[in-house]
C-alpha cells in the first residue's frame, strides 16, 4: 500500500477493490457504472497520455469543469505523473478562469463541455502558460491537433511510459505540492491556496480516526469538487473503497437521495435547511390533529435520542412509543434524504442548532465541523461518539488550536497550508508566530468544543457599539421556507436591516392561492400584502435573537444574489462590500425610514 501520496493511494485501491463499483454517472436517467478495476485503467492511459504530451512533473494541470466522473480521472491521472492540479469553479467567468491560468501557470486544462472549451480556446491559442486544451464533452470543431478526453483514454501507456510513471511515483513525496486551490475570496482576487499530499493525508487520518466508512458505503458528489470539503471527502470515498454517485446538478441533488440512497456524505447547511423549512411549511398547512401527532413524534424522538447519548436504559414504554413515532412520522422524514445514514456532515457555514437537534429526533445524526481551505479542510469536527450541537466539535487529531486577540481561531498543524502561490506577502499576513490566522471569531466552551461566532471582518459594529454576528442572524432568520438569500446590514448604523431575496417559486405559488395580482417579481416585492407576511415570518424566526440583533427594517429584492453579479462568491459566501455598494440606495432608505 502506497499512501505517501494521492497518485500511489489511488493505484493501490483501484487493484485492491478491482471488481467493486467506484463511480456512478448518469446518462438518459440512467446510472452507469465504473469499478475500481475499469478507473484504475482510464487513470493510468490517461496519465500514459499526459506524458505523451510531455507535461513534466510538477506541471500545473487545471480542471475547469462541473461535477462528473471524468473530473476525477483527470485530477488522479496529474497525481499519477507528479504533476499538480488547479481546479476551477465550473461557474467562474472567462476572466475570472483567466486569472487563474495566468496566475497558477497552467499548461494543461480539462474543460468540460463546448461551452467551456469555446471559452477557452483563444487563451490556449495565445501561447504561453497554456499549451493543450482536452475537452471531456465531443467538441464540433477542435482546434488542430487538440486532443479529446477520450483520445487520451483510448491507449495503456507504453512500456516506456510504464517505467516514467513508476519512477515518477517513487519520487512524489507527502510534503511534494498536490493541488493549488484558489479560494473563492469574498474580497479581491482570489489566492492560491498550496496544499500538499501530506495535507490531505493527514485529512484521511482524522476521518479514520472517529467515522466508519466502507466498500459498502455510497455517497452523493454534488458540492464542487473545485472546492476542498468535497475534494478531500471523496478522496475519503476512495481511500476505502467506496462509491461515489457525481451529481452535476446541485438542485437535482433530493431526487438523486430516492435513488442512491447515501449513507454517508457531506454538505453545505443549505441543503439541511431546506429540507427542514419544506417540512416545517408542510405542517404549517396540515390539520391540527397532524401538527399535533408531528410534534408527539418530534418530542419521543429527542428522548430518544436524548437517552442513546446519556447511555441509559431507554424502558419499554418508550420503546413501544419510539416504535410508533417512526413508524408514523420519523421514519418518512428520512426518506427525504434517502433512508437511513451512518452520519452526515455539514461544513462551509454556520448551521443552526434547532435544525441539528430536529435531524437528530428523526434519527439522522449531522456533524457539523470547521475549516478552511488553508487547513485542507478540517480544523475541528464533531464526531458520532462526540457531539454538542451549537458547536462545530473538538479539533481534530494533530491540530492544534488557541484562541488569539480579538477572538480570533489560530490553527497550526499537518493540516495547515504551504501557503499562497506566488504571493509571499499574503502568506506572510496568514501567520502570526507560525499559527495560522483563520479570521474567524471563536471560543472553546467548558468542554473542549469549538464555538465559531463570525468573521471578525464581517462583524457589525452599530452606532451605540455593540458587536453583532452577522452570520448568526442570517442562520437564524434564513432557514424559513419563504427566504432564499438573506444579508444582514448595520455597520456604524444605530439597528440592523435586512436585504432578502425570497424564494419565489413558493412565494408566487402562495400570492397565486391568497389572490394577491403581480405581473412580475418586482410587482410581488413591494405588494402591502407580501411585505406584512415577510415582516410576521422575520418576526416569528428571530424569537431567539437578543434584542439588538432583530432585524427593524427590511428590503425584499426581486434579483437574486449572484456570482455573474458579484454579490457571492461561487461557494455562495457574500461579498458584503459589494453588497453594501450596490444596494447603497436601498439601504440607505431603511435608515432614512427610522429617522
Amino acid at each position: 500500500m502506497d499512501d505517501r501520496h494521492l497518485g500511489g493511494m489511488i493505484t493501490d485501491r483501484c487493484r485492491r477493490f478491482a471488481g467493486q463499483v467506484a463511480m456512478q454517472y448518469k446518462t438518459d436517467a440512467t446510472w452507469q457504472a465504473v469499478t475500481y478495476g475499469e478507473m484504475g485503467r482510464m487513470i493510468e492511459a490517461a496519465a500514459g497520455a499526459l506524458l505523451g504530451l510531455a507535461v513534466p512533473r510538477g506541471a500545473r494541470v487545471g480542471i475547469f469543469a462541473a461535477n462528473r466522473y471524468e473530473w476525477a480521472l483527470a485530477d488522479f491521472a496529474a497525481q499519477r505523473i507528479g504533476a499538480v492540479s488547479v481546479p476551477i469553479y465550473a461557474t467562474n467567468t472567462a476572466r475570472q478562469a483567466e486569472f487563474i491560468i495566468r496566475d497558477a501557470g497552467i499548461e494543461l486544462l480539462f474543460v468540460g463541455d463546448e461551452a467551456q472549451y469555446r471559452m477557452m480556446r483563444p487563451l490556449a491559442e495565445g501561447g504561453a502558460p497554456l499549451r493543450h486544451l482536452v475537452a471531456f464533452d465531443p467538441v464540433a470543431d477542435p482546434a488542430p491537433g487538440t486532443p479529446s478526453f477520450r483520445d487520451l483514454l483510448a491507449h495503456p501507456p507504453d512500456d516506456a511510459q510504464r517505467e516514467e510513471l513508476t519512477r515518477r511515483g517513487r519520487e512524489v513525496q507527502p510534503d511534494d505540492l498536490a493541488t493549488i486551490i484558489y479560494t473563492s475570496g469574498t474580497t479581491g482576487d482570489p489566492k492560491g491556496v498550496m496544499l500538499t499530499h501530506g495535507n490531505f493525508f493527514h485529512q484521511l487520518a482524522a476521518i479514520d480516526a472517529n467515522f466508519e466508512v466502507g466498500p459498502q458505503d455510497r455517497s452523493i458528489c454534488f458540492l464542487p469538487l473545485s472546492h476542498v470539503y468535497e475534494r478531500t471527502w471523496s478522496y475519503v470515498v476512495f481511500s476505502h473503497g467506496a462509491r461515489n454517485y457525481y451529481v452535476a446538478d446541485p438542485r437535482t441533488v433530493v431526487a438523486a437521495f430516492q435513488e442512491v440512497r447515501p449513507t454517508a456524505m457531506v454538505s453545505v447547511p443549505r441543503l439541511y435547511e431546506k429540507i427542514y423549512a419544506t417540512v416545517q411549511s408542510r405542517l404549517e398547512a396540515a390539520p391540527p390533529l397532524r401538527r399535533r401527532l408531528f410534534h408527539w413524534a418530534l418530542g419521543v424522538g429527542r428522548a430518544w435520542s436524548a437517552g442513546a447519548r446519556g447511555g441509559k436504559d431507554r424502558g419499554l414504554g418508550l420503546t413501544l412509543r419510539h416504535g410508533l413515532a417512526d413508524r408514523l412520522v420519523l421514519r418518512k422524514i428520512r426518506e427525504i434524504v434517502g433512508g437511513e445514514k451512518n452520519f452526515f456532515s455539514a461544513g462551509g457555514a454556520p448551521l443552526s442548532k434547532e435544525i441539528e437537534e430536529f435531524f437528530l429526533a428523526c434519527g439522522l445524526l449531522i456533524c457539523q465541523g470547521y475549516g478552511l481551505t488553508e487547513t485542507s479542510p478540517m480544523i475541528a469536527y464533531n464526531t458520532p461518539r462526540h457531539f454538542k450541537f451549537g458547536t462545530v466539535g473538538r479539533p481534530v487529531p494533530g491540530c492544534e488550536v488557541r484562541i488569539g486577540e480579538h477572538g480570533e481561531v489560530q490553527v497550526r498543524g499537518p493540516n495547515v497550508m504551504l501557503g499562497y502561490f506566488n504571493n509571499p506577502q499574503a502568506t506572510a499576513a496568514a501567520f502570526v508566530d507560525g499559527w495560522l490566522r483563520t479570521g474567524d471569531v471563536g471560543h472553546f466552551d467548558d468542554e473542549g468544543f469549538l464555538v465559531i461566532t463570525d468573521r471578525i471582518k464581517d462583524l457589525i459594529i452599530t452606532s451605540g457599539g455593540k458587536n453583532i454576528a452577522p452570520q448568526h442572524i442570517e442562520t437564524t432568520i434564513g432557514k424559513d421556507f419563504y427566504i432564499e438569500q438573506i444579508a444582514a446590514v448595520g455597520d456604524r448604523r444605530h439597528f440592523i436591516s435586512a436585504l432578502i431575496v425570497p424564494a419565489f417559486a413558493e412565494l408566487e405559488k402562495f400570492a397565486r392561492e391568497r389572490g394577491i395580482p403581480f405581473t412580475d417579481r418586482e410587482d410581488l416585492v413591494r405588494h402591502p400584502e407580501i411585505i406584512a407576511f415577510y415582516r410576521q415570518r422575520i418576526d416569528a424566526q428571530s424569537a431567539e435573537l437578543a434584542r439588538y440583533e432583530t432585524v427593524k427594517r427590511f428590503t425584499l429584492l426581486p434579483e437574486a444574489f449572484s456570482q455573474e453579479g458579484g454579490e457571492i462568491t461561487p461557494t455562495q459566501k457574500i461579498r458584503r462590500k459589494v453588497v453594501q455598494e450596490k444596494y447603497r440606495e436601498a439601504i440607505d432608505t431603511m435608515y432614512r425610514e427610522d429617522s
